[in-house]
């Protein structure tokens, strides 16, 4: 049995079957999308466990629209259904990562402090937009903080889970 290790990070899900020989639909969060087929081994929770998988073959369905996958553990459609929705992650060791990067779920639990030293509270999620990317951030009040270098994203601080921004928190009704 291998063991699981200490840093995944998730990658995307399995969320359909595809044909009859196991095949399973892949929902990747990596951009570009085809890039989850890059990295080895997978890691996949399956029943509250997670267990480590080959990718035996990929392909694009749809003008590459959708993703599909054969994995070792998954022989046939009936085996394939058991293993929708379930996520996919890979170990972060296996990732170059310079020092002073970071992964979008690096920010989520992360306190947002502005220059004031006001807690405005806890980042929950983060939204795509097509102009920027935007912090949820969840606290006395909701913030959604534009993510702006140097505008209003000053400073992240990953080892102690803190992010210092340029904004003022909403006033409460």
């Amino acid at each position: 049995m291998a063991v699981t290790p200490d840093n995944l990070l998730p990658v995307g899900q399995i969320n359909g079957v595809f044909g009859v020989q196991g095949w399973v639909k892949i929902y990747s969060d990596t951009e570009p999308r085809e890039n989850i087929f890059s990295y080895s081994p997978w890691w996949i929770e399956h029943k509250g466990e997670w267990r480590e998988v080959k990718v035996e073959g990929f392909k694009g369905q749809n003008g590459g629209k959708a993703l599909v996958a054969k994995l070792d553990l998954i022989g046939d459609r009936d085996i394939a259904r058991e293993f929708m929705g379930c996520p996919i992650a890979i170990d972060r060791a296996a990732l170059e990562q310079d020092e002073n990067e970071f992964y979008w779920i690096d920010l989520i639990g992360c306190q947002v402090i502005n220059l004031e030293g006001e807690n405005l509270g806890e980042v929950v999620n983060l939204v795509e937009t097509g102009a920027h990317d935007v912090l949820r951030v969840k606290g006395a009040t909701d913030e959604l903080i534009p993510f702006v270098w140097e505008e209003f994203i000053i400073d992240i601080d990953i080892a102690n889970k803190q992010i210092k921004v340029d904004w003022q928190a909403e006033e409460s009704e």
